[in-house]
């Protein structure tokens, strides 16, 4: 019985791990293949770059807020406490081999590649905070020292999906196409990377939902806390509504053939299918993986059309 309990226990372990930093940077390879067939250009080493990337960048960062994600991602949490140590390992080498990757493809790859990790410094850590006590230490007491505390561009809302959205979208779209010695501002760079950005926006925010209790108790305001989860519901509702739009007028104009078009239209209605679900699950923690595994979709369709 206890051997049984044991082994359950450590099935229960290995899901958290896997729904974690795995999970992502699995996610973020396969965007990244998504992204190299929508530009046109040749496979190459760029998702694995990516998907080393997203494997670092949030083992970090469950390591650096375990503490606050006990409430809402317990089992993670428990994991990122546990193994700090060799998941900082972890992650420090998957950088590094990122690293290395991108090296092969020159100085724009190399860049692309540490934008998340860049983003992710900007976005979690305290730098910000940290500035804006130095320069009220340095103010006159009745002038800049009075002022509120500046909080972490985690801690603010909307701007804090938006940042992670922009580093991954950069990421995602750059990538290939610096492996493929193409960068250029063409129209279906621009319709790439505000594919990326408006669906990773949606992906960011949607586990907000099942974050809320945690969020709160934290005194973070996200916008499921500002707005509810009805009004999160229809602002993303909104936001997956225009990304439609965006492919439309792309395929329109020739910037997309039809049936790339609605391989990632398949995805924005799994994307709607996803966001109908918050609030409205007993248990939000699908909130956390099902709106990633949008792009399982996308990638079987595209394998459709091109059969």
């Amino acid at each position: 019985m206890a051997d049984t309990a044991d082994a359950s226990g450590r099935v229960r372990s290995l899901i958290g791990f896997a729904s974690g930093s795995p999970f992502v940077a699995a996610i973020a390879a396969v965007e990244t293949v998504i992204a190299t067939v929508l530009l046109g250009v040749p496979l190459s080493p760029a998702p694995a770059v990516v998907g080393f990337v997203a494997f670092a960048v949030y083992t970090v960062d469950h390591v650096a807020d375990a503490a606050a994600d006990a409430r809402s991602t317990p089992e993670r949490a428990r994991l990122a406490r546990r193994y700090a140590d060799q998941l900082m390992i972890a992650a420090a080498v998957a950088y590094g081999l990122a690293v290395a990757l991108s090296t092969l493809a020159g100085p724009l790859a190399l860049g692309a590649a540490l934008l998340p990790g860049a983003f992710w410094i900007a976005y979690a850590s305290d730098w910000l905070p940290n500035a804006g006590r130095t320069v009220r230490s340095l103010a006159p007491d009745d002038g800049l020292a009075a002022a509120p505390r500046v909080p972490r561009l985690k801690d603010v809302p909307v701007v804090s999906s938006l940042v992670v959205a922009a580093g991954w979208a950069l990421a995602v779209t750059l990538l290939p196409l610096a492996f493929a010695d193409a960068v250029s501002p063409t129209p279906a760079v621009a319709v790439a990377f505000a594919y990326f950005l408006l669906r990773s926006f949606v992906d960011t925010e949607l586990p907000n939902v099942r974050d809320v209790a945690a969020d709160t108790a934290a005194g973070v305001t996200t916008l499921p806390i500002a707005l509810g989860v009805a009004g999160t519901r229809r602002v993303l509702y909104g936001v997956d509504l225009a990304t439609a739009a965006t492919l439309t007028a792309a395929t329109a104009t020739g910037v997309l053939a039809p049936g790339i078009a609605a391989a990632l239209g398949v995805g924005i209605a799994a994307s709607l299918a996803v966001t109908a679900l918050a609030g409205r699950v007993d248990d939000d923690a699908v909130l956390g993986v099902a709106p990633d595994c949008s792009y399982l979709v996308v990638a079987a369709a595209l394998l459709l059309v091109a059969a």
